[in-house]
């Protein structure tokens, strides 16, 4: 048995960190890593065994701009052990690993369920709470966001660019990691861009019936105008990031069921009585 990380390009624990994935969370990141969007920022931290990955715990290196200001976060997840291998202490010993590696970030964050509330304040971890935003509204203009195509790897690379250099009219999101937003928007994502010409704006957004959820406004387009864009058959916004005026907008704790928000480190300390949340679609 041993711990290895920053394998990615090895071919061979790329494609059983791959099957792991598939067992346990019916994920693959073979694609991603195709398409060149899985880069240094994640890194998965693996037990192997006669070559084959057997229990892993990822390290998703997450800057966030709070308020103007770059903090270096980190992310904990695709936490995983093949069925056949648990009762080992494979995750206490990644675990042991992981957090010696990375002592000297801001802060660590990570999602878990129900099964593991117990296993995370071993290692310094506390239960927190997220805050999401939403309000309902009437718009009286009809649509006119229009939908980028997202349909090849030149049209995910201009994305990309997109994300990189333009800031986002939010009190907290992700930079300096576009390969984690392509994960999702080459793939599962790829009808989920607009662009708003008058404001020169993009979005990211899903309509469901009636209510649209914003996960993100990539450009400085009052969020007000980018909501009315997408017209008058919108009668309810979920905000899928934290925004930097919250007063026409209802304030929630973040409530799924099985999924706790668990963090550690003196960016959480110091804003323990914030509200804020971190955008869904950095989730790793």
């Amino acid at each position: 048995m041993e711990i290895r990380h920053a394998y990615r390009d090895n071919k061979e624990l790329r494609d059983s960190f791959n099957e792991l994935a598939d067992k346990v969370f019916g994920l693959n990141f073979e694609g991603w890593y195709q398409n060149g969007f899985w880069k240094d920022a994640y890194d998965p931290y693996s037990v192997i065994e006669d070559g084959k990955v057997v229990s892993n715990i990822s390290v998703n290196r997450c800057d966030m701009n709070y308020k103007g200001k770059i903090v270096h976060l980190i992310q904990l997840g695709t936490v995983m052990t093949d069925p056949d291998y648990r009762g080992k202490g494979y995750a206490r010993l990644l675990m042991e690993r992981v957090m010696e590696d990375i002592k000297d970030a801001d802060g660590i964050y990570l999602y878990g369920n129900d099964s593991v509330v117990g296993f995370y304040p071993k290692f310094g971890f506390a239960e927190s709470k997220e805050y999401c935003f939403s309000k309902g509204v009437t718009i009286d203009v009809e649509k006119s966001a229009k939908e980028v195509s997202m349909a090849d790897k030149s049209e995910w690379d201009k994305m990309a660019d997109i994300l990189s250099n333009t800031t986002q009219n939010a009190d907290l999101y992700m930079v300096n990691n576009t390969g984690l937003y392509m994960f999702y928007l080459s793939q599962f994502m790829r009808e989920n861009t607009f662009y708003i010409p008058d404001l020169d704006t993009y979005a990211i957004a899903e309509i469901e019936d009636h209510e649209l959820i914003l996960h993100a406004v990539i450009g400085e387009g009052d969020i007000d105008k980018v909501i009315s864009s997408f017209g008058k058959e919108i009668k309810h916004v979920q905000l899928g990031f934290t925004p930097k005026d919250m007063t026409s907008f209802t304030k929630n704790e973040v409530v799924e069921e099985d999924s706790h928000f668990f963090v550690k480190g003196k960016f959480f300390e110091e804003n323990k009585d914030a509200a804020f949340m971190f955008q869904p679609i950095t989730h790793a």
